[in-house]
């Protein structure tokens, strides 16, 4: 039976005296997470070091929120794999879906920053889903399908997480329905492998992760908003 994975996205919240005051607060609640799953989140590349001295074990895993294709060399703003795990950053978010819309980031970007993760011990989170526009159109299984090839041409898809996050359920919150997310996640399976962890994101809440949890091709859910304040982050992790 897989693990299931949940990670909080921060995406560009939290100043490093908050992160602290995050931890404060998580390390002094008192709850049972779920049976074998990973919890995290991935934090702003800022925060990262107070993320990783405040969280409270290791087994609160520190993702980070993109990676570099490069290892080291003149790129002003990147982050590279070697930085992150001589940190600890043991996951990367890479490909979610607000990169490649303003970065421009390509399936190619996102297979040679996944290479270069798993060459140097990180575990890709990587994100796949449709546009409002392709969804309408009836492309979505085309489009995640091409996506997921892309992506993951020559990778080991059983060391990586696949995050099909629907474009047009992020941050709007719409949610796919369970059926929806089901579908896509299995045409995801078909590409990778029966241990491949599988994620859903777009406006995941503490009231709609456990119908989608149950779905069997959801392994587990990429968080927004929902993981920014201690109680609701607890909501999603704790044993139900």
């Amino acid at each position: 039976m897989r693990n299931k994975i949940i990670i909080g996205n921060w995406k560009m919240n939290k100043t490093p005296k908050e992160v602290k005051a995050f931890f404060k607060e998580f390390n002094k609640a008192t709850f049972k997470a779920r049976p074998k799953t990973i919890y995290g989140i991935a934090a702003p590349a800022c925060d990262l070091s107070y993320a990783l001295d405040e969280r409270p074990n290791k087994k609160f895993v520190i993702s980070s929120q993109d990676i570099s294709k490069h290892l080291s060399g003149a790129y002003t703003g990147e982050i590279s794999a070697l930085m992150l795990k001589e940190m600890g950053v043991t996951y990367a978010i890479i490909g979610h879906s607000e990169r490649r819309t303003y970065h421009h980031e390509t399936n190619k970007d996102i297979n040679e920053k996944a290479k270069i993760a798993l060459e140097n011990g990180i575990c890709p989170i990587i994100c796949v889903g449709e546009t409002l526009e392709e969804y309408e159109s009836k492309k979505s299984k085309k489009v995640v399908e091409t996506q997921v090839k892309e992506c993951t041409k020559g990778l080991d898809v059983t060391k990586v997480v696949i995050a099909y996050e629907p474009v047009w359920a992020i941050g709007t919150g719409k949610t796919a329905t369970n059926d929806y997310a089901q579908q896509m996640c299995a045409v995801i399976r078909k590409l990778t492998s029966d241990k491949t962890l599988i994620q859903y994101g777009g406006s995941v809440t503490p009231e709609s992760i456990e119908e989608l949890l149950k779905q069997p091709d959801v392994d587990g859910a990429l968080v927004g908003g929902a993981s920014l304040k201690v109680d609701s982050f607890i909501k999603l992790i704790e044993k139900k």
